[in-house]
């Protein structure tokens, strides 16, 4: 069996083309342009080429972007002050304070500053509650983008049996609501899980959020299952020069696409559907906060 490649980058830029239709509209209809502020402390150059391709993508689809770039020295005081000011600009329908922040911020009270209304990477504590009973909302932009390929790839999800390796905030946990609201039988495993292996091969559904470097090996993957990647790892690649380095993701790609029924690559997967996503629940927020009933074909 070979899988087939699920291509997130061609679904993400299907997505980005409805996103700047209903952005066009906004303006034209309603003189409204969605505008989304990203703010980055420190230079690490993995966030500073994730903020420039957020950037640059909110202009392509006709939004307005605004890039706050603060020093690795930015007080705690200072960051929350712009959360508050970006709160407040009628402007600004999108805030994301790219994490990590340097270790003299608190990175759960600059969460907690961000305006619910604006907070289109749920993670504020009212939105993540509204995720978890089931309210319409944001929801983070990385397991949206998950559920989108597997609505795509498998249609109905309901009745499968989906295991989530990995329980963060940013995707575990989210993966499960989204997936329990598919009526998915979901299994959250992680680093003490018992017999691990023997849990995926249970699995119709298989999502890798671990962040260990192909750790999910090919005879772990139930033959036919679909399987979502989720990890960015960089690794060495001797192979191709001295120092040079190659992406893969949490699971043993080859190995997996030798037995899985579908599967998405790294890069070019998951990855893609993160950005457009961002961008969909800003043209969501941007309608909700003028009043409006917001689109209803991005994030089906």
């Amino acid at each position: 069996m070979t899988a087939t490649i699920i291509d997130g980058k061609s679904f993400a830029e299907g997505l980005r083309g409805r996103i700047a239709g209903h952005v066009q509209r906004l303006k034209a209809e309603h003189g409204i342009t969605p505008g989304l502020a990203v703010v980055i402390v420190g230079h690490d150059p993995a966030s500073q080429v994730y903020v420039t391709n957020k950037a640059r993508q909110t202009a392509e689809v006709g939004m307005a972007s605004f890039k706050h770039e603060l020093p690795e020295d930015t007080s705690e005081a200072d960051l929350l002050a712009l959360v508050h000011r970006l709160n407040n600009d009628d402007q600004v329908h999108g805030i994301l304070v790219q994490m990590p922040v340097p270790k003299q911020i608190d990175s759960i009270k600059v969460i907690e500053a961000i305006a619910p209304s604006k907070d289109v990477d749920c993670f504020t504590p009212a939105n993540v509650g509204k995720v978890q009973i089931g309210l319409p909302g944001p929801v983070s932009c990385t397991p949206l983008g998950c559920l989108m390929l597997l609505r795509d790839q498998i249609g109905s999800l309901a009745g499968l049996n989906a295991v989530i390796i990995g329980r963060s905030n940013l995707v575990g946990k989210p993966m499960m609501q989204l997936l329990l609201r598919e009526n998915c039988t979901v299994t959250v495993a992680h680093s003490r899980t018992k017999n691990l292996a023997d849990v995926v091969r249970g699995a119709d559904i298989v999502v890798a959020a671990v962040g260990r470097p192909e750790m999910i090996r090919g005879d772990w993957i139930k033959p036919g299952a679909t399987v979502i990647d989720v990890g960015i790892n960089r690794i060495p690649a001797p192979e191709r020069g001295e120092g040079k380095t190659r992406l893969v993701g949490d699971v043993a790609y080859a190995e997996a696409a030798a037995i899985a029924g579908a599967i998405t690559p790294v890069p070019g997967g998951v990855g893609p559907m993160t950005i457009a996503c961002l961008l969909a629940n800003t043209v969501t927020t941007a309608s909700l906060i003028n009043g409006l009933a917001p689109p209803t074909d991005l994030t089906a």
